[in-house]
């Protein structure tokens, strides 16, 4: 028999509180991302994007460095309109979408 041995990111992951504070740290770090790759692909700067979406330069520039925390739904979608996208949830088991966008 062959056992393998665990990693050490294995290891911390198998601790609750590690692993719920990995995923945090994780999340914040993909919106941080997704945040700098839309503003590339589109070509805008914190303050177009601010602007655009009625926020703060400094809220955006705080997203992009992870500065800032917990933002709230309609300051993401906000974001996301500016950027010309919208939020999809989709339910893959019933082939169900929806879709959040603000009012116009």
């Amino acid at each position: 028999m062959n056992k393998k041995t665990p990693s050490t990111f294995d290891r911390f992951l198998a601790d609750p509180e590690q692993k719920q504070l990995f995923e945090d740290e994780y999340h914040e770090l993909l919106l941080s991302e997704l945040i700098l790759a839309l503003m590339e692909e589109d070509h805008i700067s914190v303050r177009e994007l601010a602007k655009e979406a009625g926020i703060s330069p400094t809220i955006i520039q705080e997203l992009r460095s992870g500065k800032k925390k917990n933002i709230t739904l309609n300051t993401f979608l906000k974001i996301m309109k500016a950027c010309g996208r919208a939020i999809i949830i989709e339910n893959p088991l019933e082939h169900e979408k929806i879709k959040f966008t603000l009012a116009q």
